[in-house]
């Protein structure tokens, strides 16, 4: 099980962060503190995994928190609540190493989201020994484990991300196949999934008869 220490001043707000935390299937909540000493002591004696740290709290605001957990021995993984949305505290928390930052209130997805990413990296971490690019890549977010579909291959997206890229100014699924030495529907298939991934954008060429052709280009 993942440990979480809830910090907020507010009792009501920690204690509905507790039952999200509750609710998520593999995590716990180590405890809970409504001041940053109350913070800083308990995360010392019950060492959590992760910290949900608020930004306002009576005693000392959660970002000299921040730097207090980092100069420690437990070391915990911290993701930002807080109502605090002022450009400072917000790259404060991202110096500061912080996971990611949830403006409240928010709901029970948005921090299941982070907590199932959480846990994700977290497992992943324990598996390695070493890491090369890709699992460099999957524990900072750059590019997820298992992001293509079915049937498609890293080598053939990478060779057909080469084709797009390349396109001056875009390029059709026929032209990617010869231009990558692939059949025109896997061309499609590949190309659609950058489409979907945010990586490409697709817009239509109408010509005199027929259906448009669909003509691709990098994002």
């Amino acid at each position: 099980m993942i440990s979480v220490l809830v910090v907020d001043d507010d009792f009501m707000v920690a204690r509905v962060h507790c039952g999200y935390i509750e609710r998520t299937p593999g995590f716990t909540v180590a405890g809970v503190a409504h001041t940053g000493a109350q913070a800083l002591a308990l995360t010392t004696r019950l060492r959590p995994d992760l910290v949900l740290l608020d930004i306002y709290l009576p005693d000392m605001g959660g970002l000299e928190v921040l730097r207090e957990l980092r100069n420690g021995q437990a070391q915990p993984d911290v993701i930002v609540i807080s109502a605090a949305t002022d450009v400072d505290t917000v790259r404060g928390a991202l110096r500061g190493g912080v996971l990611h930052y949830l403006v409240k209130p928010f709901s029970y997805t948005a921090l299941h989201d982070q907590l199932r990413h959480f846990a994700t990296v977290h497992t992943r971490l324990g598996e390695l020994i070493s890491a090369d690019q890709a699992a460099i890549d999957e524990v900072f977010g750059a590019r997820p484990r298992s992001a293509l579909p079915k049937g498609l291959t890293e080598q053939t997206a990478a060779l057909v991300e080469q084709v797009l890229r390349a396109a001056d100014p875009d390029v059709s699924a026929a032209e990617c196949a010869a231009r990558s030495n692939i059949s025109r529907v896997s061309a499609r298939r590949y190309l659609e999934h950058f489409v979907d991934a945010n990586r490409a954008e697709v817009r239509l060429r109408y010509g005199g008869t027929g259906r448009p052709e669909r003509r691709y280009r990098p994002r």
